[in-house]
């Protein structure tokens, strides 16, 4: 007898709690069947794990319902009225009058009703003066960054009036250390080894203030040639005169000034504007005991969290933090993953062009750490499944194609790579070879070999992608 069936009772259904009620007498009577059934192995199970039974039948109850057995209190961001400055940071976020181009604002990219991410399926956006050049990179989303350490290597030093370690130091004493493997659930060890925090793909920006600016000045996007080209178009903003309240009036005057405070007010806008950490998807609501998961949800939760599968939270955590922080479905670490070429990509016609991730080329301060080479920030999961395009070039447009590269990236890779001429799959095809030994091959689904069983069948990942659609936010709890 299985203590965790994987159906439930013909008659009842986990979206329907009306459902369940109707059927109450033969839920009941399919549950003692369960447990008359069950009892000698669960004597057998209390025997060998008594500290585990709680756990076992609180599994029994979810299989059944739907229902988190062990709900959890969740510390939300406060809600309250958004400051002067945010205020004034939310109009500079959606005026396009602050790119070259006259057509272009924060929100372009970064769409309120896309989660903050780009509102079409191109692999990257097109900017620059015309609005007809191609970026490098796919925009990540804006949510959920309110927690979001700025960039470092290494664990977060304790003694505040020791001199600050650089980040060569950092990578320097990390090189001899073995890489530690990530197990879902467990907190690792890999901060003593990989960098973490910081914005962007390649975490080159260490606030969302200095994250606003760079969009401004690159050339493919916003598309403005210096920081006074930004503050020019500022004074000539509608706004001014609440620039001026703020900070008074001889902020017009102070063009480095002007800027930094604009950039500031929109870091601001995100950190206090609930819309970028609504944490209002089914899963929090789960977590609260205020909403059911289907069976497919609930069995795509497990693959998600077993270290033998899918393995997806060994980056992706799911859990509330001890203190009752909402999980933000990443760890803020970097891997190297190697993904396949996006041969679509117009900065990728030159093939002698690879995107390094950490060691460059758009940020160069830590570029000689070649340890470091490819490796990308884990980006959050919530919302992920409003988005249409995946990782860092783009290469998939699909949460199916993604869990298909996790799955068989190393058990059949003429599955997910090109073949050279003579046939030969061109695995792990863009990142230089002297830098292929950074990509992840230790932490599963990655730990198999060629020929080897991938770790899920195409009916598990489906459901983990069920489970992954929970993470979306909007949900509306049944009563609510």
């Amino acid at each position: 007898m299985s203590l965790r069936p994987n159906t439930l009772p013909p008659t009842v259904s986990a979206d329907n709690p009306g459902a369940t009620k109707r059927s109450l007498r033969h839920v009941v009577g399919w549950t003692a069947a369960v447990v008359a059934a069950g009892c000698t192995a669960l004597a057998a199970y209390a025997a060998i794990y008594p500290e585990r039974m709680p756990l076992a039948i609180g599994t029994i109850v979810e299989d059944i319902t739907g229902a988190n057995p062990q709900p959890v209190h969740l510390v939300l961001p406060p809600q309250q009225p958004l400051s002067a400055v945010a205020q004034l940071g939310r109009q500079i976020f959606f005026d396009t009058s602050l790119s070259a181009s006259g057509k272009q604002s924060c929100a372009s990219c970064h769409s309120p009703e896309h989660a903050y991410g780009p509102a079409n399926n191109l692999e990257v956006q097109l900017g620059g003066p015309h609005m007809t050049d191609a970026g490098y990179r796919p925009p990540p989303s804006l949510t959920y960054l309110y927690r979001q350490a700025p960039f470092s290597i290494g664990p977060d030093q304790n003694d505040m009036d020791a001199a600050p370690v650089s980040l060569q130091q950092l990578a320097a004493s990390a090189a001899s250390v073995q890489r530690a493997v990530k197990t879902a659930g467990v907190a690792p060890a890999a901060p003593a080894m990989v960098p973490q925090g910081g914005l962007f793909w390649d975490g080159r920006a260490s606030t969302l203030q200095d994250q606003a600016i760079g969009p401004m000045l690159n050339p493919v996007e916003m598309a403005n040639t210096s920081v006074a080209d930004v503050a020019h178009k500022l004074v000539g903003a509608k706004y001014l005169d609440q620039f001026k309240k703020l900070f008074g009036d001889s902020i017009a005057n102070r063009p480095d000034l002007l800027v930094d405070e604009a950039m500031f007010a929109v870091g601001r806008y995100q950190l206090e504007d609930p819309s970028f950490h609504q944490f209002t998807s089914k899963y929090d609501y789960w977590l609260q005991g205020k909403a059911r998961l289907t069976q497919a949800e609930l069995h795509g939760m497990r693959l998600f969290n077993d270290p033998e599968k899918a393995d997806c939270a060994a980056c992706h955590l799911s859990k509330p933090t001890p203190d009752g922080l909402p999980p933000l479905f990443t760890d803020t670490q970097y891997e190297a993953l190697g993904v396949p070429r996006n041969h679509n990509l117009a900065i990728n016609k030159d093939p002698k062009f690879y995107d390094m991730g950490v060691c460059g080329p758009f940020r160069d301060d830590v570029k000689d750490l070649t340890q470091y080479c490819g490796m990308f920030l884990t980006p959050t999961l919530r919302n992920a499944a409003t988005r249409h395009v995946f990782f860092h070039n783009g290469v998939y447009h699909d949460l199916k194609h993604v869990m298909d590269f996790y799955n068989l990236r190393n058990t059949n890779p003429d599955k997910i790579y090109p073949k050279d001429a003579s046939g030969k799959v061109e695995k792990y095809d863009d990142l230089p070879a002297k830098y292929q030994a950074n990509i992840d091959v230790a932490d599963a689904p990655f730990d198999r070999k060629p020929g080897d069983k991938p770790a899920m069948t195409d009916d598990e990942i489906q459901d983990i992608i069920a489970f992954m659609n929970t993470l979306t936010d909007g949900y509306k709890p049944a009563g609510n």
